[in-house]
This record gives C-alpha cells, sequence and structure tokens, in this order.
C-alpha cells in the first residue's frame, strides 16, 4: 500500500475458475487444538461491539504528534480495534508507541506495516531491499526468498505481524502511475515466482504475508489515490494473467489478500463499484472460486471514486458485507462501527458471517504468538535492524539484478585499458559521485561538465569512450525517472560522435523515450540509484562482477522483457564485505587499534591499508596525515613513494616478460647478457643467482656521498647545479641538478665494486641498478615508459608511476622525509632513496609512487598467475618460478625477486601464512603481500621515514606483520 501523504498500495486479485484440491487454511497454527481453545475462549468473552471492533486496523504514525496518537489509544479503549497499521517512523519510536498500544488494548493488536523493500529503519534513509522490480530482474529466486526472510526478521523485532507484501501486480503498462518500481515485472511466471519466494521467506519467520492487489492493478494508467481505475479486460485475460499468481500463491499457504481499489466491469456489473466492496470479486471469486481461507484485508476505505458511498460508514459496512475481513484506514470507526451494528440487530448480518471473520483475526493473532504478548524489546533495535547480513543480500541481490541490455561487439566489460580515453557525463537530478569514485578504481576518468552541448562535445574530442551516468531519486519508488528531452539530445549527439556506455540508474521504463539506440554501444540497466548500485555498476563495468540481470519488463521499442547479456568477470579487484569472501568483519576492524596506534605513537604520520580476499577488497582505509602538522588527512588517491616495491611493481614484470618469452634465461650470466660485465669479477653470476640476493654482492652503495663536498658535506658544485644546464640534466630536486655522465659511474663503481667474501643470502640492491641498465637498452626506452606502457595503462594502475610532480599536484603526493644530508629540503614528489634520485628518479630498485589500491592490483594479477582484467600477462608456470624459494636449502629464503616467508622464528611475516605467499617490503614504510592459499593481497603504505629516517619503530614494533596476522584471525572459513 502506498499512503498519501504516507503509504498506501494499490491491490490485485486473481482468478480461478477450476476448483481443485481443497486448501489448507493458512492461519492454522502447529497447535490447532490450543488456537481453537484460545480463538473460542476469547470470542465468547467479547460484547458485541469488541468483536466488530477488532474488524478495524486503523493507520498510525510513530512520528506522528502525541495528541494524534492518543486519538488511536482513544479508538482502541472506546471502539476495541483489532489492530493498527505502521507507514512510516523511526524504529525506536515506532517501538515505544507499540508497546504503548499493545498496553492500552484489552486484546492484543495485530500490527501490520506497508514493508514491501524492508524497513527504512537506517540512518542514511536508504531502504533495507532493492525494489520489486529490481528484484525482478534476478535470476536466483534464493535471493528473493532470503530476502523474504530478512523481510520478516525485521518486522518480528519490532513487533509487526504482518507486512503487507509481496505485491503480485503484473506490471504491463509502463504509465502505471502506482505500481511502477513495485512490481516484480510483466511476465506472470516471473512475478507468480518471485512473490511465492518473497512469500515463503517472510512466512518461514512467522511473519504473514498479504499478497496484492486483487484482482490485479498493473494495467492501468490511473492513481487509485485519486480516483477509481478501470481494469477493463475479459474474464479471460484476467483469469490468464492478473489472477495467475494468487493461484499459486493461496495454494502454497498465503496468509492474507488485500483487495483493491479498482472497478473491474467484466467481475462486477455494478457500475463504479470498486472491487473491494464487490461480493462477487471478494466472495465468489476468492473465497470462492480460488478457496481462499485466509484473512481478507480491504485496501484503504478513504480512497476516492466509489459510487452511491457518500454517507460516512456505508463504505465499511458495504466492505464486511462483500466477504472482507479486516477494514483498513476507516474514515471514521466510530460510525462505521454503528453501521456495522445496526445492521447486525437488523438481521442484515449474521451472527455466523460476524464469527466468520473476527475468529479468522484471532486466529491470526494466535497464529503470530499474540497469546503469549511480550512488548518489544528497546535493547540494540537499532542494531538489529542494520544488520550485516542484510547489508550482504542488498550487496548481492544489486550484483545479479544489474542487467547489461546493449553490448556491442561486446564492448563490456572494458578491456584494454591502455586503448581508452574514458570521460563520465552525469544526467538526471541525483547524485552519481559514488558511482565516478568507483569508476576511477579502475582506470583514469575524467568528468567533463558543460553548460551547453558545443562546448561538451569539444571537450568530449579527447576521449573515445564516454560512460553516461542517468542518475534519478532514489527516495521512493515513485521518483520521476524520464530523461529531459536536453538529455536526450545530448545523449543522440554525444553517441554520433563517441563510443557510449549509457548506465541507467532509474526504473526500465527510463528507456522508453531513447527513439534511436544505434549509436550508443553500450547500455547498462542498474535500477536504483543507492549507494551500492553505483559502487556494484561501476564494478561490472570493469568486469569486477559478471552480468547477470534480465529486464524484468518491456523497456522502449528496443528491449522486450527478458533481454539482458550476460558475462562472467574478468578477474579485476572487486569491493565488497569481508564476509562475501570468508572473513569476520569484527575481527578485521581490529586492525585500525593498530593502524591508529602507529600513528598515535609518532611512528609514521599516515597509512593506507587495504585487505582483498578472493578478488574482492574488504578493507580499505586510511590513517592520520601527510605529515604531523595534520593539515592534510591521508585519502584514497593519496600516493606514497613505495621504496623498494619498485623492484616488484616495476623491474621484475619486465624482467619475467622477457624470461616468457625467451630473451632472457634465469641462468643467463651477467657477462653474456651485458657487454661490459664480460671480464668484470660478476661475470659469471646468474640472474637467479642475483635476483635471489645469493651472488656475493654488496648490500649497498652511497653513490651519493662521493658527490658531496668534502667539508660542507653538501653538493659538490663540480657535480651539481642548482638550475638546468647544459650537461646537467639529472634532475635530483627542482633546485638540483647532477652531471649527466655520473649515472654511467654509478654503473662502472657497481661493476668495479669488490664481492663479499662468502656466498651466503644478503640483500642487495646493485641487481636492480644493473638490470634497470639492461632493460632500458633492450627496449631503447626509460624504465618509467617501458612499464607504463607494458603494464600500468593496461591494468588500469594510473596513480603508479616515476616522477610523480609530472602528472600529479603536490597535495596528493605524501612527502618522505626533510632531507639533512643529501638534497637539504623536503622530499616531496621526488623520490627519497638517493640512487634512484641520481638516476632522475627512475631506479630499478626505487622511485615508483602509487596508492594502496592500484600496488593491490598488481598484486593481485601476481596472485592469479598473471592474469588480471581480461588479460595474460603471464604464464602461470612463470610466477610459480618466479615466486619460489630456490635456495631454501642454503637458508636462503627468498624467491626470484620477490620476499618469501621466513624459514626460521623471525622474518618479514607474521608467521602465520602460507610458504607459497611472497611480498616485498619498503624502506619508507610500504608493504605489499600476496598469499595464493588464503587468496589473500594485502598492502601497506606510510612514510614512516617522514621528518627523519631515524629509527625505524614499524619495524621494531612489528606492526606491518601484526597487522598481517590480523588479517589471518579474521578468516571465518
Amino acid at each position: 500500500m502506498r499512503y498519501l501523504p504516507l503509504i498506501i498500495i494499490s491491490f490485485c486479485f486473481q482468478i480461478n475458475f477450476a476448483q481443485e484440491d481443497p486448501i489448507v487454511n493458512p492461519l492454522l497454527s502447529e497447535d490447532p487444538v490450543k488456537q481453537k481453545q484460545w480463538v473460542d475462549s476469547l470470542y465468547n468473552s467479547m460484547s458485541l461491539e469488541e468483536r466488530i471492533g477488532q474488524l478495524y486496523m486503523v493507520q498510525v504514525m510513530s512520528k506522528n504528534s502525541d495528541k494524534v496518537n492518543n486519538q488511536v489509544v482513544n479508538l482502541i479503549k472506546n471502539q476495541h480495534i483489532g489492530g493498527v497499521i505502521y507507514s512510516s517512523g523511526g524504529p525506536y519510536r515506532q517501538a515505544k508507541l507499540n508497546n504503548k498500544l499493545q498496553a492500552a488494548s484489552k486484546i492484543p493488536l495485530l500490527v501490520g506495516m506497508d514493508a514491501e523493500w524492508g524497513l527504512s529503519m537506517r540512518l542514511d534513509s536508504t531502504y533495507a531491499f532493492p525494489w520489486n522490480m529490481t528484484l525482478g530482474a534476478i535470476a536466483d529466486n534464493n535471493l528473493v526468498e532470503q530476502t523474504g526472510k530478512l523481510m520478516g526478521e525485521h518486522c518480528k523485532r519490532l513487533g509487526v505481524h504482518f507486512n503487507f507484501a509481496p505485491v503480485v501486480d503484473i506490471n504491463t503498462n509502463p504509465e502505471n502511475p502506482i505500481i511502477g518500481n513495485r512490481s516484480f515485472g510483466e511476465d506472470r511466471d516471473n512475478v507468480t515466482d518471485k512473490g511465492l519466494a518473497l512469500m515463503n521467506g517472510m512466512q518461514s519467520t512467522g511473519t504473514l504475508a498479504n499478497a496484492k492487489h486483487f484482482p490485479g492493478h498493473g494495467d492501468t494508467a490511473d492513481d487509485s489515490h485519486y480516483k477509481l481505475p478501470t481494469i477493463s479486460f475479459s474474464e479471460e485475460r484476467l483469469d490468464s494473467i492478473e489472477l495467475y499468481p494468487y493461484r499459486k500463491l493461496i495454494k502454497e499457504g498465503l496468509s492474507s489478500v488485500m483487495v483493491a481499489h479498482l472497478n473491474v466491469p467484466s467481475l462486477e456489473k455494478k457500475a463504479g463499484l470498486p472491487s473491494s466492496l464487490s461480493k462477487h470479486i471478494v466472495t465468489d471469486i476468492l473465497k470462492g472460486e480460488l478457496g481462499f481461507n485466509g484473512l481478507i484485508f480491504t485496501d484503504a476505505l478513504t480512497m476516492k471514486g466509489a459510487a452511491d458511498f457518500n454517507e460516512t460508514g456505508a463504505i465499511d459496512l458495504a466492505a464486511f458485507k462483500a466477504g472482507n475481513d479486516v477494514l483498513l484506514m476507516s474514515e471514521d470507526v466510530a460510525i462505521g462501527t454503528k453501521k456495522i451494528l445496526k445492521a447486525y440487530n437488523d438481521g442484515e448480518i449474521t451472527e455466523e458471517r460476524l464469527a466468520h471473520s473476527v475468529k479468522k483475526i484471532l486466529m491470526a493473532k494466535y497464529k503470530v504468538g499474540l497469546h503469549n504478548y511480550s512488548p518489544v524489546g528497546l535493547y540494540n533495535l537499532g542494531k538489529d535492524l542494520n544488520r550485516l547480513k542484510d547489508d550482504l543480500l542488498y550487496e548481492n541481490l544489486m550484483e545479479s539484478a544489474i542487467t547489461v541490455v546493449k553490448n556491442t561487439n561486446s564492448l563490456l566489460p572494458l578491456r584494454d585499458l591502455e586503448t581508452k580515453k574514458i570521460a563520465y557525463v552525469s544526467f538526471g537530478d541525483a547524485n552519481g559521485s559514488v558511482f565516478l569514485d568507483e569508476l576511477k578504481k579502475y582506470t583514469k576518468v575524467h568528468q567533463i561538465k558543460a553548460e551547453k552541448l558545443d562546448g561538451a562535445i569539444n571537450q568530449l574530442q579527447n576521449y573515445n569512450t564516454v560512460i553516461i551516468g542517468f542518475h534519478k531519486s532514489n527516495d521512493n519508488p515513485w521518483a520521476k525517472y524520464k530523461f529531459s528531452q536536453k538529455e536526450l539530445t545530448w545523449l543522440y549527439e554525444i553517441a554520433r560522435t563517441n563510443t557510449v556506455i549509457l548506465d541507467v540508474f532509474a526504473i526500465p521504463y527510463a528507456l522508453n523515450d531513447i527513439l534511436s539506440i544505434e549509436n550508443i554501444e553500450g547500455i547498462v540497466m542498474s535500477y536504483q540509484n543507492s549507494r551500492i548500485a553505483q559502487e556494484k555498476s561501476a564494478q561490472l563495468i570493469f568486469g569486477a562482477i559478471g552480468a547477470k540481470g534480465k529486464l524484468p519488463v518491456t523497456a522502449g521499442q528496443f528491449f522486450p522483457a527478458g533481454t539482458g547479456e550476460t558475462y562472467n568477470s574478468i578477474l579485476s579487484l572487486g569491493y565488497s564485505l569481508p564476509e562475501r569472501v570468508g572473513m569476520d568483519s569484527e575481527r578485521l576492524i581490529k586492525i585500525d587499534s593498530i593502524a591508529n596506534y602507529a600513528v598515535n605513537n609518532k611512528m609514521t604520520p599516515g597509512i593506507q591499508l587495504l585487505v582483498a580476499r578472493k578478488g574482492k577488497v574488504v578493507y580499505n582505509k586510511n590513517f592520520g596525515y601527510h605529515t604531523y602538522s595534520k593539515k592534510n588527512k591521508v585519502d584514497f588517491d593519496d600516493i606514497y613513494d613505495v621504496a623498494s616495491l619498485t623492484k616488484i611493481l616495476a623491474t621484475l614484470p619486465v624482467l619475467m616478460e622477457l624470461e616468457e618469452q625467451g630473451s632472457i634465461s634465469l641462468d643467463s650470466k651477467l657477462g653474456a647478457l651485458i657487454p661490459e660485465y664480460k671480464n668484470s669479477n660478476k661475470k659469471n653470476i646468474t640472474l637467479k643467482k642475483m635476483l635471489s640476493h645469493y651472488a656475493q654482492l654488496r648490500p649497498w652503495i652511497p653513490f651519493y656521498y662521493a658527490t658531496l663536498d668534502t667539508v660542507t658535506k653538501k653538493p659538490d658544485p663540480k657535480y651539481y647545479r642548482t638550475k638546468r644546464t647544459k650537461g646537467f640534466n639529472v634532475e635530483v630536486t627542482n633546485t638540483l641538478f647532477m652531471r649527466d655522465d655520473y649515472k654511467d659511474s654509478i654503473q662502472e663503481i657497481i661493476k668495479e665494486s669488490e664481492l663479499l667474501t662468502r656466498l651466503r643470502y644478503r640483500y642487495s640492491d646493485l641487481p636492480y641498478y644493473i638490470l634497470k641498465n639492461y632493460l632500458e637498452g633492450f627496449y631503447d626506452k626509460p624504465l618509467s615508459e617501458i612499464t607504463q606502457d607494458r603494464f600500468y595503462k593496461s591494468l588500469g594502475a594510473n596513480y603508479t608511476t616515476y616522477n610523480p610532480r609530472k602528472k600529479f599536484s603536490l597535495k596528493d603526493i605524501v612527502p618522505t622525509e626533510v632531507d639533512n644530508y643529501y638534497r637539504y629540503k623536503k622530499v616531496h614528489g621526488y623520490v627519497h632513496d638517493m640512487g634512484a634520485a641520481m638516476q632522475g628518479g627512475v631506479g630499478g630498485h626505487a622511485g615508483i609512487f602509487s596508492n594502496a589500491n592500484d600496488v593491490a592490483k598488481i598484486m593481485q594479477m601476481f596472485l592469479q598467475k598473471g592474469y588480471y582484467g581480461g588479460k595474460r600477462y603471464f604464464k602461470n608456470e612463470t610466477l610459480e618460478k618466479f615466486t619460489k624459494c630456490h635456495y631454501c636449502h642454503a637458508d636462503n629464503r627468498r624467491g626470484i625477486g620477490f620476499d618469501k616467508p621466513q624459514l626460521g622464528e623471525e622474518g618479514p611475516t607474521c608467521g602465520c601464512l602460507s610458504m607459497t605467499s611472497f611480498g616485498h617490503s619498503g624502506f619508507t614504510g610500504t608493504y605489499a603481500w600476496a598469499d595464493p592459499e588464503e587468496e589473500i593481497v594485502y598492502v601497506f603504505l606510510a612514510n614512516r621515514t617522514y621528518p627523519q629516517a631515524g629509527k625505524n619503530l614499524l619495524l621494531r614494533e612489528n606492526i606491518r606483520t601484526e597487522i598481517q596476522r590480523l588479517i589471518y584471525e579474521s578468516i571465518i572459513e
């Protein structure tokens, strides 16, 4: 029901002219003998006025004033009403009011609520579950049954016994102003199956369901709140379409039906007599031909347009005489009661007829437990109505509903991101910022804003893919949904010159006014504009989740009901709740305390933290600030100097690719690989040993130190200039430029360096200086370009780069140190590592800046054996080869480039994860780890070196590995 200004819903009915086996009374309890005893005893103790009062259910709202709600109390005490129906209000107010009303009633009240999509009790005013139209797009009816079950649990917790759902109107009229989103769709079988699933779910909790609006409100363009709509179809049509769902639901134990406020000439011969007042419709068809034994509710008796019922109370009497059991929302209960009482005394209503309805009402009260009534408990009420499992189901429902209705040349999901320049244009009158933010997690997406079409077209010339989000209000299911003429014009013109994906966050009927789709390559129906709908739709566009939904109604001239292209995920990172991947939210949130401890104790100014499992990011939070001045909070888009993570994020993938191609081998020796090393002491060192830190190379050489003045300890003018000049082009900072030829000197120093005296595991940066030089010679371009072209662009890692000052604002780059030993200034936007700085910011061992989300993409690609986002970067065996520990027998835990778990008591991990796991850490406080066995990716980014590197408290107090331990303790499978 949809009330105005509250909520009153119109209702459907269905005809079954072939009576089958007798239908069991759906109001019978598990102990019908005791139920009958209670009902008979209570009925016999009641006065005639009390019996008649049981027929009435009045509307109440907890948000009303005490004066208004006290009028309901008076009706309870003076008119002995049998029930109330809530339509709006907060949970605590409603529970308190409910307890007050029950306390005032001699006989416990039957409490109903119009909660077709669950209880809207959330602080952000979002609804508990999606509209029925959205549910209609879902193929898996088990999800709909789960929805009904959780709805029922909500109702029970709030002291509600009847939920006026499901709507089983078959909505075949796009112009229907009262049904629309409230219907499961236009296909009778789909509507029936969805209605049955929702009914079964609710009634499994002891909450009674109500099918509406009988005999069928789906095919009308009139609003029954303002006039009496006419359903002008033949009996044959009504029986085969409108009445079809009722037949099955009644057979399966439907508890109640609401009769609609409709004019149905083929079923009721008296002109203008509403269906709820028609004895033929209510008694002969619903009770007789369909064999329905449950409670029968009228629609709101205050609706307009009923002929010959201008006298107050006359409708009440007519509705009861027609065969209804419960009179809903009478205009005046006192007068209506008098009318029925007089009719009883005059013999128009028999005792048998009155007892029939009143005893059914009492049976329902017994079945829902009112024979053992207890007040609604207020403790934890809000928490109980806003549960994690509700959120999990809502997310699953939206994932399953979103529908791809057009997909020219399999454009969706978007792949080959290196070829895409994507713009986002927002249509509609509602907010689409969540959608845009989620799109940006996958690749670079720019929002285009313009006052005039020419301006928009001009800006869009720089893009080859345009995502248009049509965002309409999600406040209620009746919100306006149509495109404006201006928006349609813009849509056609943008689609004429660009590849367009149109994503509709509104009812499918929004597509009705689109006259041409020829130039629109992709159309996605997201149904609603909720936060979850926006997030999931973005994930679907980039293939993090598959497409499953089917249109529940015909949408315009191009898309009949049932349209929907399905596809599987292409294994891009998704974003979800921990329980979806077998983790515990309550345990995982303990990470917050450790991160806050680290920040509060000045182990690092700020942190970005991300945890993913089974391809889903389930924890992604920021802590602290860029610096201890606390001016800039850490944001998701901020980028950190990841230090030695560069080794596995930049250099190693390029080497892996070359090894897989056969251009190099892990057994290749430096002398054969690099001619300059042919006669060096390093000529026989293999890549395998070098990358396993098992090659007797020195751990580190302070190259910068030799370029400092021996007296002042500041950069020697022999090697540096304060401005870029001829021969001094290596930008260390914006005020320090190194001599060009010194980069060659670094390579020469490495080549001539002494080897360690004995072969043992010893971590060294030197292999990555050597290999960076080799790779740049092989590809004849800088490593910064190689990584972008071969990996980052296609991965959508648009926050990952060398030399970020060239691409990002300083406000988005986290500083690393106040340097008082080499650069003598704040290192901000330049690489922290001195050796990488002396290479113009592009080192094989350091220099990459990134955010946690991008690092996670690369680690997820490694975890997925070289596959990500629809593209295979490496073969399975390549990852297995590089992530394997080859020298464990020599007490060397390292893989090829990757770090591995400790072999003894202490090491780089919590010691609580699999030996197949791999990752790396960085000097600035960074950490990235992947575990194939538990399918976990963990990323920790920090700038613990700011303002001074000093003591590594993060390492000393095991902050990163303690968080890792909590991650594994959060696994509940």
